[in-house]
């Protein structure tokens, strides 16, 4: 460690014991003090560690709104729309896999929910979209921080109509149009200048009329089969409820399942 990493290290401690002894505890704040050399970097975060609800706040059945996952899924996503330091409520991870099950995830915008599920767009070509064509199961997660909320959502993927894909493609900006034109997604290019000079080219090519849809462009719909409900506790006891859709020719439940709606059954899961 260099003396001036050891001077730092030190005055962040220093900061920390003040922070502390006047009451004014930071939990983030002990990760400053780390050791590190040129080739090792190693970060304390065991004390990284946030509050969340007490147990007299847990999320309890009775507290469902529905029975019917998706109605479930509407309050919690309506609620975190209404919170004002929720930037994007519709911002999820979207998991994937290939074939041989290697798995990779990304963050992306949903665009819209029904009972038949849940929907974004993408360009086909993008690595997602390659996983999705050999593999079509998939994975969401919203996380509203905010709320000590979060939603995992499990299902098929399949492509919605080249209508549906289109209508929503034109409701865009026409930037954003031309920039889903531009992007061969996840494919390889020289520098940013690459699409500055694309971009510029179809604003150009496109001023005075409608930009096609390409055809490596549009819609996905999530299926979903199971649908997990998350809120934190501060006791880290967190409260899952999980509804999973019955299966073709399931008609007992099976132990600590309960029935819900429309082809759902719900239950607990420990944290």
């Amino acid at each position: 460690m260099t003396a001036w990493s050891v001077t730092v290290c030190l005055f962040s401690c220093s900061v920390l014991k003040f922070i502390r002894k006047t009451g004014l505890i930071l939990p983030l704040a002990s990760h400053f003090c780390s050791k590190s050399t040129d080739d090792n970097i190693q970060m304390d975060l065991s004390d990284m560690r946030k509050k969340y609800k007490s147990d007299e706040e847990a999320f309890e059945e009775d507290q469902l709104i529905s029975l019917d996952p998706i109605k479930q899924f509407g309050e919690w996503f309506d609620q975190a729309t209404k919170c004002p330091e929720i930037g994007e409520a519709n911002a999820m991870c979207l998991s994937t896999a290939t074939k041989d099950g290697r798995p990779s995830a990304r963050m992306l915008l949903l665009k819209g929910y029904s009972n038949e599920g849940f929907r974004f767009f993408t360009n086909y070509e993008s690595r997602k979209g390659k996983e999705l064509e050999t593999n079509p199961h998939a994975c969401l997660v919203f996380y509203w921080e905010p709320l000590n909320r979060q939603v995992r959502i499990e299902g098929t993927v399949e492509r919605i109509t080249r209508q549906k894909s289109a209508e929503y493609f034109h409701s865009r900006p026409k930037c954003s149009q031309i920039g889903a034109v531009v992007s061969k997604q996840s494919s390889v290019i020289p520098n940013r200048g690459y699409l500055r000079e694309k971009n510029a080219e179809l604003e150009e090519k496109y001023k005075d009329s409608e930009v096609p849809i390409p055809d490596y462009w549009g819609g996905y719909i999530v299926k979903p089969h199971q649908i997990e409900f998350w809120q934190g506790q501060s006791n880290r006891l967190h409260d899952r409820i999980v509804f999973t859709r019955i299966k073709e020719g399931e008609t007992e439940l099976q132990e600590m399942q309960h029935q819900a709606e429309g082809g759902w059954v719900y239950h607990r899961l420990a944290p």
